[in-house]
């Protein structure tokens, strides 16, 4: 095998780890935050079997994490990614303000384990983020 494809190839681990670490620190933040900005407690109603508030913070998460890794994909250094995790987190708490004026009861609705307006929620934060996604740009 060729050592000069084995050394470069080794070089891009260093900045996969890099890149790697820090998207998962902006999910932990993503999701820090958007508990924050909720209602209800979901990793308490989710340890108690509630399936709504699962399905909610699920989709919030992967509406948050496409995007980000559209970010991670292209961005030409860390600052940029970040700027652009910023926009995707406030893009998916945008989602969540505008679902809650369409569905006034939304919030008491997860806490009481309702899955249709968290699938609803859900497939929002999907759509925000795939929109997202796609639209950031080189």
């Amino acid at each position: 095998m060729d050592s000069n494809l084995i050394s470069n190839s080794a070089s891009g681990v260093g900045a996969h780890a890099l890149y790697f670490g820090v998207a998962i620190v902006a999910v932990v933040l993503f999701v820090a935050i958007y508990v924050m900005v909720t209602p209800y407690r979901e990793f308490a109603l989710i340890r108690d079997g509630n399936t709504a508030a699962a399905i909610s913070l699920g989709g919030a998460i992967l509406g948050y994490t496409i995007p980000l890794a559209k970010a991670v994909a292209q961005s030409e250094g860390l600052g940029d990614m970040l700027l652009w995790s910023g926009v995707a987190l406030l893009a998916q708490l945008v989602a969540y303000g505008v679902t809650r004026l369409v569905l006034s009861r939304l919030a008491s609705d997860v806490a009481e384990g309702k899955t249709a307006p968290a699938v609803f929620l859900a497939s929002v934060s999907l759509a925000i983020g795939l929109l997202n996604a796609a639209a950031m740009t080189v």
